[in-house]
């Protein structure tokens, strides 16, 4: 066993982790219940269940070399990011088609990112930069996170936005089965 998939495999123990559904491992590590109105609702809701959202919401999230990626998706709220270890690189789709991409690491002086913010709706895949590393950050999502404001991006729409060519190369973070 590598010493990062060693790491790995006692930071998903020490931190409680589980495993997340757009890969890698997570686990929610507070909540803001303070209620807020929901900002995504639409005047034709008639779901009074979907009326507020938690102030906010934080989480632990962790890639691993058995689970290295983070699956293309979106959120509605905006999310920051902090990074606590490893290395990543970071892509991000934004609506009008326009590709991000960066590493999120250590090396400030370099130009990698401790922190960053990705605004609601805009498309993210996350990877382990390190082919047999690992990637340890948190995220603080405003407002808090709900399944309901998530969605993974399909192969019609990767398309759609960046054309068979582009799609092609970045296909391969689509999450297999949504």
């Amino acid at each position: 066993m590598s010493a990062a998939a060693s790491e790995a495999e006692a930071l998903i123990r020490t931190l409680q982790l589980q495993p997340h559904p757009e890969g890698g491992f997570f686990r929610r590590t507070h909540e803001d219940t303070r209620l807020v109105p929901n900002p995504f609702a639409t005047a034709t809701d008639d779901d009074d269940d979907d009326a507020t959202r938690l102030a906010s919401t934080s989480i632990h999230y962790l890639l691993t070399p058995a689970s290295p990626v983070g699956h293309w998706h979106r959120n509605k709220a905006l999310t920051y990011h902090f990074l606590h270890r490893g290395r990543g690189r970071y892509r991000l789709l934004h609506p009008d088609g326009r590709l991000e991409e960066y590493v999120v690491g250590p090396d400030v002086e370099s130009g990698e990112r401790i922190m960053w913010v990705v605004e609601g709706g805009v498309w993210k895949t996350s990877a382990v930069e390190d082919g047999d590393g690992l990637l340890l950050i948190s995220e603080v999502v405003v407002p808090g996170f709900e399944f309901r404001d998530h969605e993974f991006l399909d192969w019609e729409s990767l398309v759609r936005l960046v054309g068979e060519q582009k799609a092609a190369e970045l296909g391969r973070f689509l999450k297999k089965e949504i």
